[in-house]
């Protein structure tokens, strides 16, 4: 007797279906079960107003979570950046699979480059956190450059550009190369002048908690390299109380040149990264004002380390006045 599909729950926008997808097959792997994708409507796929202004904060997950509570789906797919930092204790984060490229990116008319924008160049992002850091860089390059809100899925965005609405505009690697377009990027940001959002480029996977099996059988999906660093990221996000449409970039490095820990190598203990670099960054979208600090650890073992990597460096961001430049506090 076959065993019924896992029912997979997904936003409908075309990148959370080939995320998903990616996943979904990932999963029938694991697994050895078919897995259909069950789309679900969010809130934040249905309201037109800007992220800063509906708060961000769960606007894209919490109608799948419903959907895991209600027993409509049995797992979900997330992009991590968008999930709230608090858990709830009904759900699990069974799964952090190997984060791709968390940069962000321009694509700007004539194939011009960030650094090659000419004055008055109108730059569209959704993203506090974006126009903070696009603005103190320009500001302190001597360039003029004006950033403009904007909403809508990847080819809205583009579309700006490609109409000649808008000279560029900011948009994540991760997603472009999850749908196959990065052909169309013109200049890759380095995380020295745009840090992403906490968790940019990874994928959280999401179940009941109830559900151990799923949920173990998920964890084979799971990178912990990938774990601890969102984990490092989240935890400052949560420490310094601001939700995901808040100006906060934040990156955990690993160094590039380390060998991956495999699952069940025997020589797993002789690959092990020694250290890891978390960065922060909390901004004014004018760009006049930022506060940016970084720390550098052994890279922690557990959650719980991540965690209060997190946490030490907040403190020393509120220290030097974070928290009088953040427009959105979570609540």
């Amino acid at each position: 007797m076959t065993e019924r599909a896992l029912r997979l729950g997904t936003r409908r926008s075309k990148l959370a279906m080939a995320q998903s997808g990616q996943v979904a097959e990932a999963v029938r792997q694991v697994t050895g079960r078919p897995v259909e994708l069950v789309e679900i409507t969010t809130y934040g796929d249905t309201s037109r107003e800007h992220l800063a202004q509906i708060g961000g904060t769960g606007v894209f997950v919490a109608a799948l979570r419903d959907a895991l509570l209600r027993d409509e789906v049995d797992f979900a797919v997330h992009s991590l950046k968008d999930l709230p930092t608090a858990q709830p204790d009904e759900l699990v984060l069974a799964a952090v699979p190997k984060r791709e490229d968390p940069r962000d990116v321009l694509i700007a008319r004539d194939g011009l480059t960030f650094a090659g924008l000419p004055d008055g160049a109108r730059v569209g992002t959704g993203s506090p956190r974006r126009m903070a850091q696009l603005n103190a860089y320009a500001r302190s390059h001597g360039m003029t450059i004006r950033t403009v809100p904007i909403r809508g899925n990847i080819d809205t965005r583009i579309g700006y550009v490609h109409k000649g609405e808008l000279d560029a505009v900011v948009l994540a690697a991760a997603g472009l190369s999850r749908i196959g377009r990065t052909d169309e990027v013109t200049d890759f940001l380095s995380v020295d002048t745009v840090l992403p959002a906490p968790g940019q480029g990874a994928l959280a996977i999401e179940c009941a908690a109830h559900n151990a099996s799923l949920a173990a059988a998920l964890a084979e999906l799971d990178d912990p390299y990938t774990r601890v660093a969102v984990t490092a990221e989240r935890s400052l996000l949560a420490a310094l109380e601001a939700g995901c449409s808040a100006p906060v970039g934040a990156l955990a490095d690993l160094p590039p040149l380390s060998t991956p820990l495999e699952r069940g190598d025997p020589h797993a203990d002789e690959q092990i990264v020694k250290e890891m670099r978390l960065r922060g960054v909390v901004g004014t979208p004018d760009g006049s004002t930022l506060v940016q600090l970084s720390t550098t650890g052994p890279v922690p073992e557990t959650e719980a380390r991540a965690m209060a990597l997190g946490r030490e460096l907040a403190v020393e961001m509120l220290a030097k006045g974070a928290a009088g430049l953040m427009g959105e506090r979570a609540l």
